[in-house]
């Protein structure tokens, strides 16, 4: 009894374990870019109608300056609110250049919508503002927060 006991719980643990490494990251995913231009918005959510404001624009101007923003939708991770502030170590496929960004926003082209600072940053070879988006892949971290 006790040896299925084990097995059973392996499997729930695996089960569980691949549900969020699945959930957590995604490749090959289009990111375009939006002129958030938060430095220049005094990283007001409510400046730039950022669906995440609702929640989120109270939050102090260190978290909120933190990191690059996006908007986010999709394929992999939370949607709506349970997005929000969340984290990604966004890469770009074609040089490998990388950047951290926060969730603020929600979009509906499949991907990530890159704040313009962002979207250069790791646009280091410009094929990416040639063509008007990037490959990249996203992972969920931790924001240190």
């Amino acid at each position: 009894m006790a040896g299925n006991k084990c097995v059973v719980f392996l499997v729930m643990v695996c089960a569980v374990m691949a549900g969020s490494a699945c959930a957590q990251s995604a490749t090959n995913v289009r990111a375009t870019y939006h002129l958030y231009n938060p430095q220049d918005n005094n990283w007001d959510l409510r400046a730039v109608s950022a669906f995440c404001a609702t929640w989120d624009a109270d939050m102090p101007l260190a978290w909120r300056s933190k990191y690059g923003w996006t908007a986010f939708c999709g394929p992999q991770g939370p949607t709506g609110q349970a997005a929000c502030g969340k984290c990604l170590r966004v890469t770009n496929t074609a040089t490998g250049a990388q950047a951290t960004v926060r969730i603020v926003d929600q979009c509906s082209n499949g991907g990530l919508d890159l704040d313009v600072n962002v979207f250069n940053a790791i646009d280091t070879d410009k094929s990416g503002y040639a063509a008007g988006h990037l490959t990249v892949n996203y992972d969920f971290v931790d924001c240190g927060d």
